[in-house]
């Protein structure tokens, strides 16, 4: 089945433009686990809640905050954070090329295939052909989501390869790891050293020997299980409402005295401060 690319856009270096498609080179494949009521199977939903006004909120009702000190946030709505974005465009412009070998791994993030688009194939097959020979890689600017990313593109099995990087500032020192003290070694731990490496190397990486076990374990497991009919078909429950704790402990005492069932209400919104002079005000009734 042939790849889907997920976007596409025009890679450009002098005067030279090339369109081109991008796919995805790789995504992890990890075991997921959901979360499920023991009770009755059915998956369970997280709720928005504010403490300080003592109420679940609605997602419409949310708007981002940058913390600029310790519990100081500058606020910001929809507007205000799509004029920061950067002006969309499918373009990507390269800016320099340099050796692969200059480029350190730590900050490779993610990574893409570049396919040609229409009208595209002789400059990406050129440009792909003319990196391999020089052994220089490119590095450019790719807006996506309103924001400018760092990446590198590099020869690969006759096409190219992009590579989202991590910016200086998102990549920690080094140095501020702990080495421990200075130690010096024999000579014979240093050649041990160096056979045990000796023995164990192979002259390429094949990532096809490695697998992951805990995944390969879980979907035993799981093949076990669905055999075993240990598995839960709960249709998806109801959307639960959201009750005032006080009132549905008051509703369920009515109830046991009158034997008569009492439809509950969310909760109104209100502040904390309120709830607690209302709870306050019905223990003196009491």
């Amino acid at each position: 089945m042939p790849a889907r690319a997920i976007s596409s856009g025009t890679l450009s270096f002098g005067l030279v433009s090339i369109p081109f498609k991008i796919y995805t080179a790789a995504s992890a494949e990890g075991v997921k686990f959901h979360q499920l009521h023991e009770k009755c199977g059915n998956r369970i939903k997280y709720q928005v809640y504010c403490p300080t006004d003592d109420e679940v909120v609605e997602r419409s009702e949310l708007i981002k905050g940058y913390e600029y000190a310790k519990g100081q946030y500058v606020r910001f709505d929809a507007e205000e954070l799509k004029a920061l974005e950067e002006e969309k465009t499918h373009n990507l412009e390269i800016v320099e090329f340099v050796p692969l070998d200059s480029v350190d791994f730590l900050h490779f993030e993610k990574s893409y295939y570049l396919g040609p688009d229409k009208g595209g194939h002789k400059a990406y097959r050129l440009l792909s052909e003319a990196m391999e020979e020089t052994g220089q890689v490119a590095l450019g600017h790719h807006v996506t989501r309103g924001k400018s990313h760092l990446v590198l593109i590099r020869p690969y099995k006759g096409g190219l390869l992009m590579h989202q990087l991590f910016y200086e500032h998102e990549v920690r020192d080094f140095d501020d790891v702990d080495l421990g003290d200075e130690v010096s070694f024999k000579p014979a731990e240093k050649k041990m050293a160096k056979q045990l490496i000796e023995q164990l190397s192979e002259d390429k990486f094949d990532a096809g020997k490695f697998q992951d076990e805990f995944r390969a374990r879980v979907l035993q497991a799981v093949e076990e299980k669905v055999a075993g009919h240990e598995i839960t078909t709960t249709p998806e429950a109801p959307r639960a409402k959201v009750i005032d704790l006080f009132e549905a402990l008051k509703a369920s005492v009515e109830e046991s005295q009158t034997g008569k069932k009492r439809k509950l209400k969310p909760p109104k919104k209100a502040t904390a401060k309120k709830t607690r002079k209302k709870r306050a005000a019905s223990s003196k009734q009491k």
